[in-house]
Parts: C-alpha cells; sequence; structure tokens
C-alpha cells in the first residue's frame, strides 16, 4: 500500500531516551524505526496500513538510568510535551500514539492536540479500556514495586478500580544506580527469544494464573512497557494450560485504539479538557 492511499498517519513517540553511551540502556538507540520500535515484530501487522514516525521522546532530565518513579515520571511528562505541540502544529499525523506503560503526560498531550483535532492514546489507558470489553475484570501483571503504586494511579485515574482484579508484581525493577541485578529485565527476553528457560516468564505466567485463580481476573494487561514482550509467552502458556483468556500489551491497544477514533472521526470531549476560553462553560461540574 502505497503512503498516498494510507489513511492513517500516526506519530509514535517514546517516553524518554537515554544517553548512547549509558550503562543502563535497555533498547536499541540506532537504526531504523522499525529496530528502534521496542518488540516491533509483535506489532508490525497493526502498522502494516499505517504511515508512521518514531520519535525517541526526550532525553531523561533526571540522569541516564530508565523511568520508574514519580518523580522521574514526573520530569519526563514535561519534557515530553514540546515534543508532542511540535508533532501537532506540523499538520502531518492523524493520530498520536504515546508509547511507555506509565503514559507520562497522555492528559496534557490530549489538551495540547485537541485544538489540532488529534486523537492521542496512551498504553495503560488503551489497555484498561479494551480489556473492559473482553471480560468483567482485568489484571495488570508489573515489574517493581515504585511502578506498581505509580500504576495503581493510573488505575483511579482511567476509573478503572470497579474493573480492575489486582496488580501483581513479578518483581524485576528496571536498571538503575541502586538496582543493578545480572538477571534483569531485558537480559531475561533475550533467554525468551532465544528459546531458553527464563525465570522472568516463569515469574509472569506465576502471577497471570494467580490473577485468574485467586483475584477473578478474566483478562491480562501489562504495566511497564518494558514488560510488554512477555504478552506472547504468556499468552501461550496460558492457552496451554486450558486458560481461554485474553492476553494484552500497550503499544498493540494504543495503535489499534488511534485507528479506531481515526475511523470514527472522534476526539476527547471539548468538556472533558476545555479551551482556555470555551464558547460555552457550565456553573456546575458534579461526581
Amino acid at each position: 500500500m502505497s503512503t498516498e492511499q494510507k489513511k492513517f498517519r500516526f506519530f509514535l513517540c517514546q517516553a524518554f531516551h537515554l544517553p548512547a553511551n549509558s550503562k543502563y540502556v535497555h533498547r536499541a538507540t540506532e537504526g531504523t524505526k522499525e529496530q528502534r520500535l521496542m518488540n516491533y515484530d509483535n506489532v508490525k501487522h497493526l502498522l502494516a496500513d499505517v504511515e508512521w514516525e518514531l520519535h525517541k521522546g526526550p532525553l531523561a532530565p533526571y540522569g541516564d538510568w530508565p523511568v520508574e518513579n514519580r518523580e522521574e515520571f514526573a520530569y519526563v511528562a514535561a519534557a515530553r510535551l514540546p515534543i508532542i505541540r511540535e508533532a501537532c502544529q506540523s499538520g502531518r499525523f492523524n493520530a498520536i500514539v504515546l508509547l511507555g506503560g506509565g503514559e507520562p503526560a497522555f492528559m496534557e498531550a490530549r489538551e495540547i492536540a485537541r485544538p489540532y483535532g488529534i486523537p492521542v492514546t496512551a498504553c495503560a489507558f488503551s489497555q484498561m479500556h479494551i480489556a473492559s470489553l473482553l471480560g468483567n475484570k482485568f489484571s495488570v501483571i508489573d515489574i517493581a514495586e515504585n511502578h506498581n503504586m505509580y500504576y495503581y494511579n493510573l488505575v483511579v485515574q482511567h476509573r478503572f478500580t470497579d474493573r480492575c482484579a489486582s496488580i501483581r508484581n513479578i518483581n524485576y525493577p528496571l536498571p538503575r544506580p541502586d538496582c543493578v541485578d545480572p538477571s534483569s529485565l531485558h537480559i531475561e527476553k533475550a533467554k525468551a527469544l532465544r528459546g531458553e528457560p527464563s525465570e522472568a516468564v516463569e515469574a509472569a505466567v506465576r502471577e497471570a494464573v494467580a490473577s485468574i485463580e485467586e483475584d477473578g481476573a478474566e483478562v491480562i494487561t501489562f504495566g511497564c512497557s518494558a514488560s510488554f514482550w512477555l504478552r506472547p509467552f504468556v499468552e501461550k502458556r496460558l492457552h496451554a494450560m486450558g486458560w481461554e483468556i485474553p492476553v494484552l500489551e500497550g503499544y498493540s491497544c494504543a495503535i489499534e485504539l488511534a485507528k479506531l477514533m481515526v475511523g470514527l472521526g472522534v476526539d476527547v470531549s471539548g468538556l472533558m479538557l476545555p479551551s482556555d476560553r470555551p464558547k460555552k462553560w457550565r456553573r456546575k461540574k458534579v461526581f
């Protein structure tokens, strides 16, 4: 399909990037957009009808390690906003997909993009909404205690506390100065992709089964984007056990939700995210 024929023109933006010489780099920083998009093989079929660009996101402003706690998410969120505004002003895109499980600056990006008529999707938001279509409750498989509690707030923010069965922690924190584990998540990923046993896969499967049997989950989702590679491994194992359950990850959901919104010609409500001086305003907001 040629570029002229493509209905979807998406701007994919990573949450941050690290200096090339950082010892904490956990994804490709050079090469084609396909090589730099984490887990591209898992989403390439979804991008086949999309003309897309990949932005590496802002240079991490807090240090040279991956974002994980609230302070770091706040720095990254502020740094990502000028990138979003520039993408909107370019006139080249009809949707923006924010990569990163913690979706820093999601609501602010939607506010920036709304006057341009450009819908914005993000990973947690998209997973939760799609999961709610597929089962009564979903569980989240996530990587570390501090990230779990950050994600907990996302569940509250997106109003899914009655649909989220649990957040399950496999305890594989991202590498950082105070936490450098020789068995980190990206090493476990390399093992799994080579067909070798991976304890991270085993931990994710254990927690997924526990979320089904103990928490009442009917759909499995993932928290941090560093864990999204686990999806096909967990899905295969669960289905082999006989659990007929959907397993989702954020990139796929965010891309597909962006297509849906473009196809429907809709964007976030101007009552939810009003302009500076709206023509109509409400005297009262109720809960």
